[in-house]
């Protein structure tokens, strides 16, 4: 303990079955590739998401794998469309942060959205 406030450790212990046994422990539930291009292809699925949001190939991984860029938007097709400022937001840049994919998810989720907010954070 500090004076400013309480720490928290987390200790546990485990016993296992079977010798020579390989186990793996996690900090976070796992996001894998292929739960991205799953959650990908609903988003171009849906009837209403997919009007928001489009994907396309920015570049190959060093694994082979395609990286997509999403750009989520108004798409009005005008010319002042072209002068909104844009944002830019990155999850997942080393392979064992499989929480930023979580919370990524929940941002597009958002973003693609029916509410007010979101409307308004597509328009401008």
């Amino acid at each position: 303990r500090r004076d400013k406030g309480c720490f928290h450790t987390l200790a546990f212990s485990v016993e296992f079955q079977h010798e020579n046994d390989t186990v793996y422990f996690a900090h976070c539930f796992p996001y894998t590739y292929s739960d991205l291009q799953h959650y990908i292809g609903l988003l171009e699925a849906d009837p209403k998401r997919s009007h928001r949001v489009r994907v396309r190939k920015l570049c190959d991984t060093i694994a082979g794998n395609s990286c997509d860029l999403l750009t989520i938007t108004s798409f009005t097709g005008d010319a002042a469309s072209s002068d909104r400022r844009a944002v830019v937001i990155t999850a997942r840049v080393h392979p064992g942060e499989s929480n930023a994919s979580w919370m990524m998810k929940g941002v597009i989720d958002y973003l693609t959205g029916d509410t007010l907010d979101a409307r308004i954070l597509r328009d401008n």
